[in-house]
């Protein structure tokens, strides 16, 4: 493999990478920040691409980002009303609100499992023709993600330290003790869970304009990658320190895992089998904690046993 095509490699994977960091940043403040595993991510970021390709599609390439934010928004509001106010359990919620978005995005494209977007103009086309006499016009791709994650990440740093963050943040930590500050719980839940989709929808829309394309499918699996970029990105950067530093790592855990993706593609696995890694990374990353605290217990053991056996 040449230099070239390992460059081209390396900034296809980033510019995916960053895309999906917004998905990332989501689960980053609705299961980090709120405590709550939302499992309607696959099907949100679904909703957002389809939102967006067709308002995309309609001439409006600016307004998609917005309409595919409000589009994830709703979706969170129905989650958190489901926990909320109807009594069901979160990860409950999450399955059956994913389980009606396909209905709704298979409504929503008129009973079309892909769009082709091909002679649509995009954000990142408009971001290329502004910069085709540059130097910087093979990387506007790029360029527009790091502008957009970047707003991303100041928006969240500014949030969370607002008292409406604090109290989303202290809602995660002891939701008993925030109702007896006389904070309402529901409303903070239903807030947090609507910018966190919005994040997702923008997400599910950036990617379809990157791809030129939508799929039904696209979303498949989603939520296991941003987890598996979330627990990578807190490798990188411990829970005790700064929220700028948390986010930044959640960006890095989204384009070290893209990079994986990329070399295990190149080395020839097939690709039925990268959702299996995913898997298998979150487990890791999850039970890790714990098998090391294990450790000297199971290995005190084993000598015991075998202790027992050569008496």
């Amino acid at each position: 493999m040449t230099i070239d095509k390992i460059l081209a490699l390396g900034q296809t994977a980033m510019e995916l990478g960053l895309i999906n960091s917004l998905t990332v940043l989501s689960l980053f403040l609705s299961y980090s920040m709120l405590n709550v595993c939302d499992l309607s991510t696959d099907g949100c970021y679904t909703l957002g691409a389809a939102v967006g390709a067709l308002v995309a599609i309609a001439g409006y390439p600016w307004l998609s980002l917005p309409a595919a934010m409000l589009a994830g928004m709703i979706s969170g509001f129905v989650t958190a009303t489901l926990q909320t106010r109807m009594g069901v359990q979160s990860l409950l919620a999450g399955i059956v609100v994913n389980t009606a978005l396909y209905s709704v995005n298979m409504a929503l494209t008129g009973n079309k499992a892909t769009l082709s977007m091909n002679k649509t103009t995009t954000i990142f086309s408009m971001a290329k023709n502004l910069l085709k006499d540059t130097p910087l016009a093979g990387q506007s791709t790029l360029i527009v993600m790091l502008i957009v994650v970047a707003l991303v990440i100041v928006f969240l740093c500014f949030f969370l330290k607002t008292k409406l963050g604090l109290a989303i943040r202290a809602t995660g930590s002891n939701a008993d003790m925030v109702r007896s500050s006389s904070i309402n719980p529901t409303f903070t839940t239903t807030v947090g869970l609507c910018i966190s989709n919005a994040f997702t929808g923008l997400s599910g829309c950036l990617m379809a304009q990157q791809a030129k394309s939508f799929d039904i499918n696209m979303g498949s699996g989603m939520v296991t990658v941003a987890l598996a970029s979330l627990l990578i990105g807190g490798v990188f950067v411990a829970k005790h320190k700064p929220i700028p530093l948390r986010a930044v790592g959640t960006v890095l855990g989204a384009v070290i895992f893209r990079i994986v993706y990329a070399l295990a593609l190149r080395f020839n696995m097939p690709a039925f089998m990268l959702k299996a890694v995913s898997s298998i990374i979150v487990v890791l990353a999850i039970s890790g904690p714990y098998l090391r605290k294990q450790l000297p217990l199971m290995i005190r053991r084993w000598k015991a046993s075998r202790e027992g056996r050569s008496a």
